[in-house]
């Protein structure tokens, strides 16, 4: 029935994270979502009962008992169709599917998307992201990717993963300090003086992509794989990276890999893979996250304290 079907609508208001696979771009994922939502609930609800209209027959001339030569007419209850789907067509033509932080066609992992009243959140910046990046030593390429033009190839024997991690705590360094003019304290206060022991600083307003964190959690080359916490990143920065790390260690590097583990709140477990991009899973997944798009609706982002606790507690 229609009230049915607004039903459904009402439920599907808030955030959800899907999957998003490496090769795929973020519109066809929110465009595959919103023909999902359309065909597979709101319109596939069975159409109200039409309504009856009086029509009036004329009688044949055997039903038509009397010898005058008057018109019968018999009173008949029949449908109208003026209501009915192949005349209105259907009656949801569109459900806005809004994105979050994007990712590029290369990339994959965790996608935030909002509908109904979450679109008003969906851009909300979360700040914190998590990353897995996996690179590859010996070669050089025009975008940074293993599938870009191949530009130099170099060795890698001399690599090692003490060289790499020192190289990693370097840029870590670096990055802590562009932490902390960004982050607006003032060093000499105890507010800073606590924050900066709790590992709580983060960068306030407009600033350049800022590494949280970055260790390596994989090593054998030429293969190695890196976990980064970021603010303010591009996942074209993140394949530079890679290619900074080899240069570093006096050699190259491409990114085969970007993936992202985390959106603010949003974990990757959370994450609805394709096969369950359907408007069923959809609306259980609002549901299971509506306290934190409550939270994030009253306070107007999800509090970057929090994810950073959080991450002190995963070291």
């Amino acid at each position: 029935m229609a009230a049915q079907a607004i039903r459904l609508f009402r439920k599907m208001d808030g955030l959800f994270a899907v999957y998003k696979p490496q090769g795929v771009h973020w519109k066809h994922v929110r465009d595959s979502i919103e023909s999902n939502l359309l065909k597979g609930t709101l319109n596939s609800c069975p159409p109200p009962a039409p309504q009856l209209a009086v029509q009036f027959q004329l009688l044949s001339s055997g039903e038509n008992s009397s010898s005058s030569k008057d018109l019968a007419l018999s009173p008949t209850m029949v449908p109208t169709l003026a209501d009915h789907p192949l005349v209105t067509g259907p009656q949801f033509h569109k459900v806005h599917v809004g994105v979050g932080h994007r990712l590029d066609a290369f990339s994959s992992g965790v996608l935030v998307l909002g509908v109904g009243k979450g679109n008003g959140v969906v851009k909300v910046c979360y700040i914190l992201y998590d990353y897995t990046l996996e690179g590859e030593f010996g070669k050089a390429t025009d975008n940074f990717t293993d599938t870009g033009r191949v530009i130099e190839k170099t060795t890698y024997n001399h690599v090692t993963q003490d060289k790499l991690e020192r190289v990693l705590a370097m840029i870590q360094g670096a990055n802590q300090k562009a932490l902390i003019t960004y982050s607006q304290v003032d060093l000499r206060t105890q507010e800073a003086y606590e924050l900066a022991v709790r590992g709580l600083l983060y960068p306030l307003g407009k600033s350049p992509p800022i590494l949280m964190g970055l260790r390596c959690i994989h090593f054998n080359p030429p293969h190695f794989s890196l976990e980064v916490q970021c603010v303010n990143e591009t996942q074209k920065y993140l394949r530079k990276l890679i290619h900074e790390v080899g240069l570093e260690l006096r050699t190259c590097a491409v990114c085969s890999g970007v993936r992202r583990t985390r959106d603010g709140p949003f974990k990757v477990e959370n994450a609805l893979t394709r096969q369950y991009w359907t408007a069923d899973s959809i609306i259980q997944a609002i549901a299971h996250f509506h306290k934190t798009t409550r939270r994030i609706r009253k306070s107007g982002m999800y509090s970057l304290r929090q994810q950073l606790s959080a991450l002190r507690m995963r070291r």
